[in-house]
């Protein structure tokens, strides 16, 4: 596994738009203070071309313009860490547009967003051996007061901070209204649930470890099976680490969550697993359809495998998330509702 350096005092931060570019509110307001915070810290900004654009369709620009600019500014020398925009729509359109052989070629380099953004990270760590963090997009660093998950996200791109836990509260939704520049309107208390197999273990203390990967189902499901993907051979390249899956949902529902994890399953994507990190659904959290809720959707599917399953976790499209650190050896462990994971770079 290839590790990028961490972002040093005073470097530089590119930002590439693969999916949506900054062109209606939270966005602008959020990548403007963020390019402020960033600078007032000495920070260097290289701006994509794409970033203010809005002429593709669910993406910033046409897919060959958007995976040209993520081509060019993975390979420049002018920055040191790669940061996207926000997340979309159709960056699944970007993929045949991107040279990951150029980017197994190139010297390494951190590139951090999520959601849509699993269409870089995923092939990266697969395709690359190169890895890549899955965390909050740049708008999130425009916060006036960063929450702990963005300050956690920003310690890890600059190498401060290999080992974060749970956070005691998470956004259910936004008020009306909001403040574009707000942290995270959490609510809602954090209550973690955990597995073995099928069998409710939330009681027991539960630790393991393994190879990191993972990313945003919806778009997983859509790789599968394509040339931009190698979920299989990565498990057997890395099968004495064991591999660690973490998958989170964005606009999916019950039954979609669980049609997803079986094309992955049955498509032989987890071999040599050790345990299954699942973040709170996107738009299924709580929701109940003949039978089928957020928790036997996962675990009648993945229940086989006899290994942990853990269960609304920080992770996705709920904030706050905690930054996952894809292609590292990560250990993980859960007791008392408290989640922790610490990574090692080899």
């Amino acid at each position: 596994m290839r590790y990028p350096e961490f972002l040093k005092p005073g470097g530089t931060i590119g930002f590439v738009a693969p999916s949506f570019g900054c062109t209606f509110e939270p966005y602008i307001s959020r990548f403007e203070n963020a390019r402020k915070t960033f600078s007032e810290m000495g920070y260097g900004l290289d701006i994509g071309p794409n970033c203010d654009k809005a002429e593709g369709i669910g993406i910033s620009n046409s897919p060959d313009k958007c995976g040209a600019e993520l081509n060019e500014y993975y390979k420049s020398d002018k920055n040191d860490v790669l940061m996207s925009v926000g997340g979309g729509e159709l960056m699944d359109e970007v993929v045949p547009y991107i040279d990951f052989k150029a980017v197994a070629a190139a010297k390494p380099k951190w590139y951090m967003g999520y959601s849509d953004n699993t269409n870089f990270i995923f092939p990266s760590v697969t395709l690359s051996d190169t890895a890549a963090i899955y965390a909050p997009c740049a708008g999130d660093f425009g916060m006036i007061k960063w929450h702990p998950a963005v300050a956690d996200a920003f310690d890890l791109i600059t190498g401060k901070k290999l080992s974060f836990e749970s956070y005691d509260k998470w956004e259910m939704e936004l008020p009306e209204n909001p403040d574009d520049l707000c942290s995270y309107y959490v609510t809602e208390p954090n209550r973690m649930k955990a597995y073995i197999g099928k069998d409710n273990s939330e009681d027991e203390e539960i630790s393991f470890s393994g190879r990191l990967i993972g990313g945003c189902l919806d778009c997983l499901v859509n790789l599968s099976g394509t040339p931009y993907e190698d979920a299989k051979g990565f498990s057997e390249r890395y099968a004495d680490d064991g591999i660690i899956w973490f998958l989170e949902a964005c606009d999916l529902n019950v039954y979609s969550i669980r049609r997803s994890i079986w094309n992955l399953r049955e498509s032989g994507w987890f071999s040599h697993v050790k345990g299954f990190l699942i973040g709170r659904p996107g738009a299924a959290f709580g929701q109940e359809m003949f039978g089928l809720d957020q928790y036997n959707a996962v675990t009648d599917m993945l229940g086989q495998y006899g290994v942990p399953i853990l269960m609304d976790l920080d992770i996705g499209h709920h904030p706050p998330m905690i930054p996952m650190l894809c292609g590292a050896l990560a250990s993980v462990s859960f007791k008392d509702n408290k989640f922790t994971i610490a990574y090692t770079l080899k």
